[in-house]
């Protein structure tokens, strides 16, 4: 049986990244005083999917036919939209610059026109072809044929989020507010759980310190399952980005653009402000890294030269001016798919002062301001029963699950498919820079 919680309780929670954070912040504003975040890395960890530049975020609500789907994916963004919109934590970091949504296949076409698609009565602008996509932007900016594109644009309620300050700025005020970071490569690396009295008491550390705790909320992301046996529920998926430097008469050409998303192809967002960096991605279902022990994620400041073909030839559609630049960075991001891509959010039935905070599914940041709300509900076993249902421990899910599911995504022709890091050879990736490293597995 778990010990009686109460605010003096001591908590630990497993991994300073996205929901760590957030995770932390929420604990320390209900008024818990013993909280540790354990992590290899300060935050922002150079391994953590959240330490980006930019993520798309889209504000409003979910139109699925699952009446019980509906319920829990609306609570779940109307928590997030008021973080992004009112939290003090959070609200510098929103830029509402409108969002383009495209897509080149029919198929692609048809998932992106679905019921829970774009429409013109909930503010969507039409594009339908080249001419109505160059027109979203200032002339200079778009200068491809858009070949088969369609699509949408929506001027407000939808633009991008800079990731990294975010996580940084949760960070900073969760450890004003007392919680305490431990982080390096010894004392915050967790290398295991303390198991005792049929439960889990805390965790060990590289350095070999026991941290003993009343509540262990495991927020490892893609890393959880080296840590803890999930019973093949997560699915470490990789996905891969790219900069390119601008210059900065570009960074003000490129200011307050909307982001574009062609959900076969790839994205780009405005250059951030402080290093005039353009992100962009190549979009595809993702990477898996698949070994003996399933699919292992590991961490590296290169992308596969397969996926920077992908990338120029995305650029060379909308912006081939661009398509030949050099790229400044690149790094693969990893982040954990569950069977159905809902959230694992729950005690654990087993081990009761076991907290999992996992299976971003690869839609996991932008709850960043509310998501660790949830996770403290959890904790406290209040969540609202289509909550808890939904982010259940589930590993009946996972029995004859299909590894290879595309999990409602899409790529170009060829990457229209779970890719596997172990067919990309030593001589097929990126090199980029002198700052480009690669660093080992770690939380």
């Amino acid at each position: 049986m778990a010990s009686p919680l109460n605010f003096d309780s001591k908590i630990i929670i497993v991994g300073a990244g996205t929901w760590g954070c957030s995770t932390a912040l929420h604990l320390a504003r209900r008024g818990y005083t013993s909280v540790a975040v354990l992590d290899p890395y300060p935050v922002p960890s150079p391994i953590s999917a959240g330490n980006d530049l930019n993520k798309i975020l889209e504000l409003g609500s979910f139109a699925g036919d699952d009446e019980e789907e509906r319920y829990v994916s609306n609570k779940l963004l109307e928590a997030a939209t008021h973080g992004w919109l009112n939290d003090p934590v959070f609200k510098p970091f929103f830029h509402e610059t409108g969002c383009i949504l495209a897509a080149t296949s029919e198929e692609a076409r048809a998932h992106m026109n679905s019921r829970d698609g774009p429409s013109e009565s909930d503010g969507w602008i039409p594009l339908k072809n080249k001419e109505d996509f160059m027109a979203t932007m200032p002339k200079g900016v778009l200068t491809g044929d858009f070949p088969g594109w369609e699509g949408w644009w929506k001027k407000t309620g939808a633009g991008w989020v800079h990731a990294r300050k975010s996580m940084e700025s949760a960070a900073r005020e969760a450890a004003r507010l007392g919680v305490r970071f431990v982080t390096g490569e010894q004392v915050g690396q967790v290398t295991g759980l303390i198991y005792q009295d049929s439960d889990i008491k805390g965790a060990i550390t590289a350095d070999g310190t026991s941290h003993y705790a009343d509540r262990t909320i495991l927020c490892a992301g893609a890393n959880a399952a080296a840590l803890f046996d999930l019973k093949d529920q997560l699915r470490p998926t990789a996905w891969t980005l790219a900069h390119i430097k601008m210059t900065p008469e570009e960074a003000k050409l490129y200011k307050d653009l909307p982001v574009l998303f062609n959900i076969e192809r790839g994205f780009f967002m405005e250059p951030d402000a402080d290093n005039h960096e353009l992100k962009m991605c190549d979009e595809h279902p993702g990477y898996c890294n698949w070994t003996l022990d399933g699919s292992t994620p590991f961490a590296k400041h290169q992308i596969p030269l397969e996926s920077e073909a992908r990338c120029r030839a995305f650029l060379r559609e909308i912006m081939p001016h661009l398509a030949d630049r050099p790229f400044s960075f690149a790094r693969i991001c990893w982040c954990a798919d569950t069977p159905n891509r809902a959230f694992l959010i729950s005690l654990h039935p087993e081990y009761p002062s076991l907290v999992l905070g996992v299976g971003g599914s690869g839609h996991g940041f932008c709850h960043i301001p509310a998501i660790g709300g949830f996770i403290a509900d959890a904790m406290e076993d209040k969540l609202e029963k289509p909550l808890k249902q939904s982010f259940r421990w589930r590993p009946e899910t996972a029995i004859g699950r299909d590894w290879k599911g595309l999990q409602g995504r899409f790529g170009p022709e060829g990457a229209n498919r779970v890719m596997n890091f172990q067919d990309i050879k030593d001589g097929q990736w990126t090199r980029i820079g002198d700052s480009a490293r690669e660093l080992g597995p770690k939380i």
